[in-house]
């Protein structure tokens, strides 16, 4: 998207997001749902296909600008942003990636118009470790196809999704590392998929993830991404560079909203007589919140500029989604600190800011999980210099 039309988008993003977004946050949590009329606004809006390319019915937003929204869109409460977060983060990429013309020619328009997509590689054994992935594609003994069995876990948005991208084992075991793995796009209502009741979750009100179970699910040749057996595993690692950038800008974008919330309350009470923001030890918390959400935005600028510069980014975005996400939790962590007894009650924002931003160091790759990646990957590079 052309940047003055881009800055016009983000500015009414910003309006709507404040004007809209947080006086629906109440009824949200209340019915543990996206409203049905906001959720027709964002369809709207073009909210659901901000990366699908323009001639296929989205924004086009390169990576830069997708991050920016989504840290627009962090600063209400994190389900009205994991509502289309798959469709245009992850989905969105392995098709641009992976996907054939025909594929990305059918889907494309789908999302963007506002169907819901899911990711399927998480299983009841396995997450980052796809060698021990049971999920199975085996060929279709009676034409050109697969048949699918297994169950996927905690997968965002499966209970409402109409289409997920499923990670399963092609091959026992295969050479290169991982090439057992390949993706499926599947439709929901394909008999045989089914989906489990919504986990009940420490926060998060509002977004919903649940079990996805595959029982004999037949499915066409043209199912396969790519077209080809044994991608699906590279596929799904490039898609989730875009998830952790997603999650990263989703922490900063939250921290930032916590921590306008902590200032404003910091003003209002009292102390002693004095507004407790003029105590040395509250302001130390409310700079260094800053100090780090600042140093998070400006990873985030670096990480999705060298993205939309075609550089590989592995690395940088999982060191900006670990940096982020633990920052987040530290911010959370001062905001009901500087709150104070009020900062523990449900009745304040704080305590949920605080239930809320636990799962960013949790999913598309826990922070043990990642600093493992950008070790290996600091490894080989040096190793690669001498």
């Amino acid at each position: 998207m052309d940047e003055d039309v881009f800055a016009q988008f983000l500015e009414q993003l910003q309006r709507y997001v404040k004007e809209r977004l947080l006086p629906a946050e109440e009824q949200m949590i209340a019915e543990d749902k996206v409203p049905d009329d906001i959720l027709a606004e964002m369809k709207e809006m073009g909210l659901f296909g901000l990366t699908v390319p323009e001639d296929h019915g989205g924004a086009g937003l390169n990576t830069s600008q997708y991050a920016e929204v989504v840290y627009t869109m962090a600063y209400a409460a994190p389900a009205f942003r994991s509502i289309f977060s798959i469709n245009v983060g992850m989905f969105n990429s392995a098709l641009k990636n992976g996907g054939t013309e025909a594929q990305q020619a059918e889907w494309w328009p789908r999302i963007a118009g506002g169907e819901v997509a899911c990711f399927g590689l998480t299983e009841p054994g396995s997450g980052s470790d796809s060698a021990a992935m049971q999920t199975t594609a085996r060929p279709d003994p009676d034409g050109n196809g697969w048949i699918l069995n297994g169950t996927k876990r905690y997968i965002t948005n499966a209970p409402h999704a109409s289409v997920a991208l499923i990670m399963a084992r092609t091959e026992k075991e295969a050479l290169p590392k991982n090439a057992h793995v390949s993706a499926f796009i599947v439709p929901m209502d394909t008999p045989g998929v089914s989906t489990g009741t919504p986990d009940k979750k420490m926060g998060q009100a509002g977004a919903h993830i649940a079990d996805v179970m595959l029982d004999d699910v037949h499915v066409p040749g043209d199912a396969l991404l790519g077209g080809e057996t044994g991608k699906g595993f590279r596929f799904a690692m490039m898609s989730l560079d875009n998830g952790r950038i997603s999650v990263g800008a989703a922490s900063a974008g939250y921290a930032r909203r916590a921590l306008d919330s902590a200032l404003r309350y910091a003003t209002e009470r009292k102390a002693f007589g004095e507004p407790i923001a003029n105590f040395q030890l509250i302001q130390q918390m409310l700079a260094e919140s800053e100090t780090e959400i600042y140093a998070a935005e400006c990873m985030m600028r670096d990480v999705t500029a060298r993205a939309d510069r075609g550089e590989n980014v592995i690395r940088k975005a999982a060191a900006f989604k670990v940096f982020a996400s633990e920052m987040c939790g530290r911010v959370m962590d001062r905001v009901v600190q500087i709150f104070g007894g009020a900062g523990y009650l449900a009745e304040y924002d704080a305590e949920r800011f605080f239930r809320d931003a636990r799962i960013y160091r949790i999913y598309e790759g826990t922070t043990q999980i990642l600093q493992l990646q950008i070790a290996k990957h600091m490894l080989r590079d040096f190793e690669g210099s001498i």
